[in-house]
């Protein structure tokens, strides 16, 4: 008995601490990118490319950076600004998932227009982001992850394959269906 309990002590632990660790090393890479001089190249770095292999489990942590204001050596010709490190960690979020604009931001692009020579699409939408405060992109982001509409989004810019996109799209249903499943076995209908 003592075994067992120490055992899941052990993992509880664990697990709370690789947690930890995965915030403390994407504040990490961040900093890193933090160094790159033009967004352009934010995606290209050895930094992003890190993040970005961590896929849809780092979205969470990377939104709470959203806010962080600290101005970093990154130059945005399409904002003809310096970036925030927040700003940094929104269009890793959107390159690993890309987000719905218009829900998000309220901005409906109609002409399609982007940041010219940009891949970053989310950094024509970044003076929205500072008008209506990153603290109100973050909350309506942190929705968007939860809400079911996600589940079927197809991103204006999808870089993964259809086959990757339709088994991550079965995950999320199979995990809605198993929350739905359990709130109506404890009689939350």
């Amino acid at each position: 008995m003592k075994n067992t309990a120490l055992t899941f002590l052990i993992i509880v632990l664990n697990l709370n601490l690789s947690f930890s660790q995965t915030k403390s090393e994407i504040d990490s890479l961040l900093n890193g990118i933090s160094e790159t001089e033009n967004s352009i190249g934010i995606t290209k770095t050895e930094q992003a490319k890190k993040i970005i292999a961590f896929g849809e489990n780092s979205l969470i942590i990377l939104a709470e950076f959203f806010t962080d204001s600290t101005l970093t050596k990154v130059k945005s010709e399409c904002q003809k600004r310096i970036l925030t490190k927040g700003e940094i960690a929104i269009i890793i979020a959107d390159r690993i998932e890309g987000m719905p604009y218009f829900t998000i931001t309220g901005i409906q692009n109609c002409t399609m227009t982007f940041c010219e020579n940009n891949p970053n699409l989310i950094e024509y939408y970044l003076w929205d982001s500072k008008k209506n405060e990153t603290e109100k992109f973050k909350e309506k982001y942190l929705v968007w992850l939860e809400s079911d509409d996600r589940i079927d989004w197809t991103p204006l810019l999808d870089y993964k394959s259809k086959k990757v996109r339709k088994k991550e799209i079965r995950k999320r249903k199979r995990e809605k269906k198993k929350t739905e499943k359990r709130f109506a076995n404890n009689g939350y209908n």
